[in-house]
């Protein structure tokens, strides 16, 4: 793993794969570091001719922190979005959007295959909204476009994303675990000792709820995206799960909906994450849309 300096801030990032190859981005979601693409996904995209860029976003992982903006008050920020004014967010989906072309920039890439998963889509739709130029095809992942007119998660999904965040080693386990159970996929449950041993590694590289508060406050204050995703053009997929309680399916449907050249995959017992039986099928899609992506 290495760091840069991107749009300003400090970036961790990693690579996998020929610098030759076709540069795929990764874009992580809501808390979740760059480990959470896991080593052997990512090298599943490598064998397929990708040079794979992970890398922490702001606030979360190695990458900088921004604990001097303050926590934001997530419910202050409902009531006057509900009232129909402007919510003020400590940083946006735009500045997250900057930081993935700063760190592209940083690395002499003037263009590649952008794929993100929940925030992380919503991310690399804002990259390819402000940047239709340098974005080669997008996938988004269990994400959505921001219409307010979408049903919203479960409770027990909301419930257990809003339960109170641990304060030592073994609580963050157990916290890990439990949110997993409730928005993971049913149909793909991972061994309870394989899942202890990743919410452990993710513990001990990084343990910062504060950022996501920052995180999700970006994510309201951002609004709905699909009317300006409506006019891309650019080669696109869509994944989500059919079980997902936390972006419902609709949201995947929705985002499908919003761009003209786009792929829908509705993937059977899939929830909020990347099961691993479901990899191969997953890559093979990716792989096929971004060979389509070059030579558009």
């Amino acid at each position: 793993m290495a760091q840069l300096t991107a749009n300003g801030i400090t970036l961790e990032y990693e690579t996998f794969g020929d610098r030759g190859s076709r540069p795929l981005l990764l874009v992580m979601g809501l808390g979740a570091q760059l480990i959470h693409w896991r080593d052997e996904f990512c090298t599943l995209l490598a064998e397929r001719a990708h040079h794979v860029i992970r890398f922490d976003n702001r606030d979360v992982g190695l990458s900088e922190k921004f604990g001097h903006l303050g926590v934001p008050d997530m419910g202050e920020m409902a009531a006057r979005l509900m009232a129909g004014e402007s919510a003020d967010a400590p940083y946006t989906l735009d500045d997250m959007a900057a930081d993935a072309f700063g760190l592209l920039d940083e690395l002499g890439i003037d263009a590649a295959h952008i794929c993100g998963a929940s925030m992380g889509g919503m991310i690399v739709q804002v990259m390819a909204l402000n940047a239709p130029g340098r974005v080669k095809s997008l996938t988004s992942i269990m994400s959505s476009t921001g219409n307010p007119e979408l049903p919203g998660s479960t409770d027990e999904a909301m419930a257990a994303m809003l339960s109170p965040p641990a304060s030592n080693r073994e609580e963050a386990i157990e916290r890990t675990l439990r949110v997993s159970g409730v928005i993971g996929s049913p149909a793909y449950p991972a061994p309870e000792t394989e899942a202890r041993e990743r919410a452990a590694r993710g513990y001990d590289r990084s343990f910062y709820p504060e950022g996501v508060a920052r995180q999700m406050a970006a994510i309201v204050a951002n609004g709905n995206r699909k009317p300006a995703l409506s006019e891309l053009k650019l080669p696109a997929l869509v994944i989500h799960g059919q079980a997902d309680p936390l972006v419902p399916v609709d949201g995947g449907r929705d985002t499908h909906e919003s761009l003209a050249n786009s792929r829908l995959m509705i993937m059977e017992g899939m929830g909020h994450d990347l099961p691993e039986p479901l990899w191969p099928e997953i890559v093979a899609a990716i792989d096929e849309l971004t060979t389509l992506g070059e030579s558009a």
